[in-house]
């Protein structure tokens, strides 16, 4: 997997970019800006056309919008996407590479870009960047052999306005790339005594390369003493690699405590806790935290598969012992595959992905009223 970064920007490349948006829905060559219909013609009906007369599509409750169809081999290289907060939990992205009939991803919009809360935190990385507010951008590479295919579900019951732009690029791609995969799941509560499962059940050679975790904690003190695990290559009781915790894993130390701060956001180009939800003294009755870990610089390699990654929650209890907790936990797990399909978890569904007010998420109540319609980005 190829990733030009700023030591080989200068390199000519065998490539032709292209961009799909819904001023230009299929990517064609000067085909941007040629709407005479759209979300903006009333906007635009002293200019005429060219004038951003469709600059965002609606999705209707239960449709699927496909946000690009892509013939050939290529890579996606950069997602912008934005949407009203209140939908981050109620839609589903999902991609397709190469004909499959089976999702890659298939992940909640909002955790798909370390936002699984409905509460806008910025993101300051080098694999995702969330910007005021709610510019969500993707920078993994999505490379694809023949086709790929995106799309965007509405599981809401209101019509879902939408602004996107994928920027890909045409040209033979390397037999060595692998697929890029992104699972979602939650343990809402996690059961008694067990650990919150991330990925389980990859065949194939690859390498897992982030996880994103929305982890609400459903009791008092510290929540994060837990280790994460990686079962690999025919692993089965334990782990070749394990983690010592989970504040290590996300590459914090000691609770993420600072003395005199408490628990304090940090972002840096691979991993983060850019979201610290404190409760309010009435519906948001706990603490809800956003984490993330891109193995980029240190990717985790399997030859024959992944059979488990799994996460504990343990706090502690009197006498020094650990309290197993049941906690609400939902993470995202991303990694790189020989084959554009593998064993997945059931698809999520608004029920599943539902953040109650009680969780952390806190409704907007400015001056634009919830869910109305954009004029523009």
């Amino acid at each position: 997997m190829s990733n030009p970064d700023l030591h080989d920007i200068a390199r000519i490349r065998d490539r032709r970019t292209r961009s799909i948006s819904p001023e230009n829905p299929d990517g064609r060559v000067g085909g941007g800006g040629r709407a005479t219909e759209g979300t903006g013609a009333a906007s635009a009906r002293d200019l005429g056309p060219g004038w951003k007369i469709s600059p965002s599509v609606d999705v209707a409750p239960g449709e699927t919008l496909d946000l690009a169809n892509i013939e050939g081999a290529g890579r996606i290289t950069h997602i912008w996407i934005t949407t009203h907060t209140d939908n981050w939990r109620t839609l589903i992205l999902r991609a397709y590479w190469d004909g499959s009939d089976d999702p890659a991803v298939e992940v909640p919009y909002g955790d798909f870009f370390c936002s699984g809360w409905g509460v806008f935190s910025q993101v300051t990385s080098q694999a995702i960047a969330a910007n005021p507010h709610g510019g969500f951008n993707s920078y993994w590479p999505m490379p694809f052999r023949t086709a790929a295919r995106l799309t965007l579900e509405n599981t809401s019951d209101v019509d879902v306005r939408v602004y996107f732009q994928i920027t890909y690029e045409l040209g033979e791609e390397s037999g060595e790339d692998g697929y890029f995969h992104a699972q979602w799941r939650r343990s809402n509560p996690l059961a008694d005594r067990s650990t919150h499962v991330l990925l389980e059940g990859v065949e194939g050679r690859g390498h897992y390369a982030g996880t994103y975790i929305a982890w609400g904690s459903n009791s008092d003190g510290w929540w994060g003493e837990g280790e994460i695990k990686f079962y690999l290559d025919g692993d089965t009781d334990y782990p070749t690699i394990c983690g010592t915790g989970t504040e290590d894993y996300f590459g914090g130390a000691w609770n993420f405590d600072v003395p005199g701060t408490g628990y304090t956001e940090f972002s840096t180009p691979y991993l983060g806790m850019p979201q610290v939800l404190r409760p309010d003294g009435l519906y948001a009755s706990q603490q809800r935290f956003g984490l993330y870990r891109w193995h980029l610089l240190d990717p985790i390699h399997f030859a024959e598969g992944i059979g488990r990654v799994d996460i504990q929650a343990l706090g502690w209890r009197s006498g020094w012992r650990y309290l197993p907790l049941h906690d609400d936990i939902a993470s995202t797990a991303i990694f790189y595959l020989d084959r554009p399909a593998t064993n997945r978890p059931p698809a999520p569904d608004a029920d599943t992905m539902e953040v109650h007010l009680g969780s952390g998420a806190v409704p907007d109540v400015g001056a634009t009223p919830p869910r109305a319609p954009r004029s523009e980005a």
